[in-house]
């Protein structure tokens, strides 16, 4: 019976050790504050510091404003990967969203942040209105 569990536990160890595993150059990207309605995609660069290929099956975001977009092929160990994230920007106000990767690493589930602040476009009127006197 000891031996059994002994190898149960051998084998747990090698797997754990041998899995997949992804390393990001940052988890979490702040857009800062830009303008209404300008470019909101920002991409996630990773690399598999495992030693098999590293397979990205789903990526869900927290809403409908956040499009991630996964890579399909597998990714080899030592390559970079990316994850493309859009944000819409026609969306006024401060935003921070989750995007939940799943995957076969080590760890399946790997959550990355997205957060900034958009403004609020300003009108030609306005800006016209603020340089003149009258």
């Amino acid at each position: 019976m000891k031996a059994i569990f002994t190898l149960l536990f051998i084998a747990f160890i090698s797997l754990a050790t041998t899995a997949q595993e992804f390393k990001f150059e940052a988890e979490s990207i702040n857009y800062g504050k830009i303008n209404k309605g300008s470019n909101g995609e920002r991409t996630f660069i990773f690399t598999n510091i495992g030693d098999k290929p590293l397979i990205i099956k789903n990526i869900k975001s927290t809403c409908g404003c956040t499009v991630p977009k996964k890579p399909e092929a597998p990714i080899m160990p030592g390559e970079k990967g990316e994850i493309k994230v859009s944000y819409n920007t026609k969306i006024v106000g401060g935003f921070s969203k989750s995007i939940t990767i799943f995957s076969n690493a080590k760890n399946p589930r790997k959550v990355i942040r997205i957060k900034g602040n958009v403004n609020k476009e300003i009108s030609l009127e306005k800006e016209k209105s603020l340089l003149s006197d009258s």
